[in-house]
Order: C-alpha cells, then sequence, then structure tokens
C-alpha cells in the first residue's frame, strides 16, 4: 500500500460531475474514509459570456466536462468506493480496474495543485538558466508573470541578443561580485 495520495481521474456520465463528486463526498464521510480519499475537485473556470441581448454575464464552465479528479491513496476500498458511486462509469487508464496516477507533470500542468516558487531575482537581474535548450547560458530578466510562473529573460549569443520563456524553476540568481 503506498503511502502517499495521489491524484486520479474519475470518469463519470456527462453533467453528472457535481452529483459523483457530493456523493462521493458523502460516501467518504459515512464510511469514515478521509485518510484514504482526501480531495475531491471538479475543475471549473470562470468565463464571461456575451448574452443575445448583448449582456456580459459571468459563467462557470467545466475545464473536463465528464470527469471528476480525486487525491486518494489507492486501496481496495478506496477503490471499491470510488468506482461504485452512481454516475461514475470507472478510473481513466489502460484498465478500470488497476488505475494509473497522474505524474506530477499532468498535476502541475492541470493547475490542479498550486505549488509556491520562491524567486530569488527580480527585472533586470543577471540568471543562470539552469534546464532546458540554453542551459548553461547567462541571460538578464526582461519580464516576470510570477502568477503564471514565465519569465522572459534575454541571452546573447554571438553578439545578438535573443529572447528566451522558461519558468521560474529553470532560473537561478547569479552571485554578484
Amino acid at each position: 500500500m503506498a503511502d502517499e495520495a495521489k491524484w486520479y481521474v474519475v470518469h463519470t456520465y456527462s453533467g453528472y460531475e457535481n452529483k459523483v463528486a457530493s456523493n462521493l463526498e458523502k460516501t467518504v464521510e459515512n464510511r469514515q474514509l478521509q485518510d484514504l480519499i482526501q480531495e475531491i475537485r471538479v475543475p471549473t473556470e470562470t468565463v464571461t459570456e456575451i448574452t443575445d441581448t448583448g449582456k456580459r454575464k459571468e459563467v462557470e464552465r467545466k475545464i473536463f466536462p465528464g470527469y471528476v479528479i480525486v487525491k486518494m491513496i489507492m486501496t481496495d476500498e478506496s477503490w471499491y468506493a470510488v468506482r461504485n458511486i452512481r454516475g461514475c462509469t470507472g478510473f481513466v487508464g489502460p484498465s478500470s480496474s488497476k488505475p494509473i496516477p497522474l505524474t506530477d507533470e499532468e498535476v502541475a500542468r492541470l493547475g490542479i495543485e498550486k505549488r509556491e516558487i520562491e524567486i530569488s531575482y527580480k527585472v533586470g537581474d543577471s540568471v543562470n538558466i539552469v534546464d532546458g535548450p540554453l542551459e548553461g547560458f547567462i541571460g538578464t530578466v526582461e519580464e516576470m508573470d510570477v502568477e503564471k510562473n514565465r519569465i522572459r529573460v534575454t541571452v546573447s549569443m554571438f553578439g545578438t541578443c535573443y529572447g528566451y520563456r522558461a519558468r521560474a524553476g529553470k532560473l537561478t540568481a547569479r552571485k554578484k561580485n
């Protein structure tokens, strides 16, 4: 049995995502499975729609219709609890009897868990590129978008300056002499 909870994707009937999530929450509470099934999410985003009359209206939309994302420790008991919820058709994976968890990269890309990255540099600072195609090069921070974890760096190669977009974790601050 794994000690660490992982994220799994559960397939549901379209339109039943919230019902499956609430029923699963009730089941977890009734069977006291809080230590095995830790989080249940229906990923949504807020979108502004313009109605037929021309009015703007904010609507919450499901990012992945027909899917619920569950953070759980996979055991026979937790698998059975999720699998037997009304409206659930099974886990996403090559076989519904042996679900495969999302990788850390997939979790980060989907934005399921937000991870704080400490940035020790600011616009105008010199940084080392530690990963990617320009690994080993030195650049200057031109622009930072901390919310999206994107940093634009200018790198000088062969007398020409090139723009390079990188994630915050792929750069380190250079020590000042």
